[in-house]
């Protein structure tokens, strides 16, 4: 019975403090859950641990499994190596419950989960003097962060067990699967009171929290992956309307660590050099294994195996770019170099990512966007094209084309055509954010758009095996990670 309470509801090892200038994650601090909260610092320091289980997941496990298994992103070939394969079988649909990607997202996303409601608790019944507007601040981050994590769990796994208060590990033990449909109301719920909370707020926001702004931007978000198009529409515009946020003028200012945006981008995942435990390791990651260090910079950091070449970007990608798209300069380079089969080759790879800015090792600082204005600004194009209001949507789509250089009036579409102009934007403009992979799944293209993929990745690769992107509608949906299976006697998800 204590081994679900294990590995659904870890306990509160790591809190953080904060910074005026951005949500810098601290690794440790002396708070845990038995302690009695009685000042508003150390309920701040209660809601920044809760950021730091997505911090966690989102540089290790969720790009692998959001952006990896989608036609945007394979890896570099290292065919005498072996490790690799965890990360390969989920670009090739092969994973089984076993995967530790799937294993490790699952439990930081618990973590993350276990966190916001004990700040939720510890809220109820606070007696603290609280400085306008921060109880609110605190309240909406709570709820918004416990949406976020079961939003990715959803659209991952299905239904997943819906846990909403701190409960002990024979409590735990019985608690199974919600259905998507619960798990979706219970979202927009927390949405819903996040931005009630966040409204309220306004004068105490801090770059890097949740705002006001990503609240909305979410809940419509949800609202669109739901097909409740009125509804996403009502709550975007108000994002649309504000003067907080705007499309930046340079495409490439998005992803400058040096100077990170926080006009653009509604809210991103934050991370910082200053230890490895704030650092991701991003460019490391996904420059080519046989590169050394020219494309990361630190020749003293041997890449030259497998956990490098990752998220490379793949033909189709490379082809969704129109001429003359400046985005695609920014997210795609090439190191000319000798590839796994000798032969010296140009070799893509992701290049929104920086090496480190001031590390001498291989700590990085590059914060991952999850929101962003031109995301609003899609979204809402595609929810007014969905409701037949196509010459409406149009403006929306061309602002976040012009710019990217593409200036050609937008005529002639119906509402099929923008369709795909609009998912194929969607595509170039958020490759390596952990967009496609979500975005295949919700407007119901995945399987037809990724068999072709397939068939075209296997060309490239005569070598895998005849199951390999062997796409199936089970497929849509992840494992259920065995330990849940044999341990907490959750349901598998069908097929597996």
């Amino acid at each position: 019975m204590k081994i679900f309470y294990r590995y659904l509801l870890l306990v509160l090892p790591v809190f953080a403090a904060c910074s005026h200038d951005f949500l810098e994650l601290y690794p440790e601090t002396t708070l845990n859950e038995d302690n009695f909260y009685s000042s508003e610092e150390e309920y701040i320091l209660l809601a920044n641990g809760c950021y730091v289980p997505m911090r966690n997941y989102e540089k290790v496990d969720h790009w692998v499994i959001a952006e990896i298994p989608s036609d945007n992103a394979s890896y570099q070939d290292k065919r005498d190596d072996g490790g690799t394969w965890p990360r390969r079988v989920i670009d090739q649909f092969l994973a089984s419950s076993s995967n530790d990607n799937y294993g490790n997202f699952w439990n930081q996303s618990y973590q993350g989960i276990r966190r916001c409601n004990k700040l939720i608790e510890e809220l109820d019944k606070s007696t603290v003097t609280w400085n306008e507007g921060i109880k609110e601040r605190t309240a909406g981050e709570a709820h918004f962060l416990r949406a976020l994590y079961y939003f990715n769990l959803v659209r991952q796994f299905g239904g997943v067990p819906l846990v909403l208060a701190p409960v002990n590990s024979q409590d735990a033990i019985q608690i199974k699967r919600s259905s998507e449909g619960i798990i979706y109301e219970q979202i927009i719920a927390d949405l819903t009171t996040a931005v009630d909370n966040l409204a309220m707020a306004e004068e105490v926001v801090e770059n890097g929290r949740a705002s006001h702004a990503a609240a909305l931007s979410l809940l419509g978000k949800v609202y669109l992956t739901l097909h409740r198009y009125e509804e996403a529409l009502n709550t975007l515009e108000p994002v649309l309307s504000s003067p907080k946020h705007g499309l930046l003028d340079n495409y490439a200012a998005l992803f400058n660590p040096a100077a990170k945006d926080y006009r653009e981008t509604i809210f991103a995942v934050q991370y910082a050099d200053a230890s490895v435990e704030l650092a991701n390791r991003f460019i490391f990651l996904f420059a080519p294994w046989s590169s050394g260090g020219a494309v990361t910079q630190r020749p003293n950091i041997n890449i030259n195996g497998s956990g490098s070449g990752w998220n490379q970007p793949t033909r189709d990608l490379i082809d969704a770019f129109e001429e003359g798209d400046l985005r695609k300069e920014v997210s795609i380079a090439y190191w000319k170099g000798k590839d796994s089969d000798g032969e010296i080759r140009d070799i893509p790879y992701c290049s929104k990512y920086k090496p480190p800015v001031s590390a001498p090792d291989d700590r990085c600082s590059d914060n991952l966007p999850v929101l962003r204005y031109s995301d609003v600004l899609l979204m809402y194009a595609e929810a007014l094209n969905e409701l037949g209001r196509t010459s409406e949507a149009i403006p929306y789509v061309f602002q976040v084309r012009e710019r990217a250089g593409l200036r050609q009036p937008l005529d002639g579409y119906d509402q099929t055509r923008l369709q795909a102009l609009i998912a194929k934007e969607r595509q170039v403009e958020f490759c390596f954010e952990n967009q496609r992979w979500y975005d295949l799944k919700r407007t119901g293209k995945a399987l037809e758009v990724l068999a072709g993929h397939g068939v075209r990745e296997k060309a490239l690769r005569p070598w895998l095996n005849d199951q390999a992107f062997d796409m199936q509608p089970y497929k849509l949906l992840a494992p259920i990670p065995v330990e849940q299976i044999v341990l907490n006697k959750i349901e598998q998800n069908e097929g597996y």
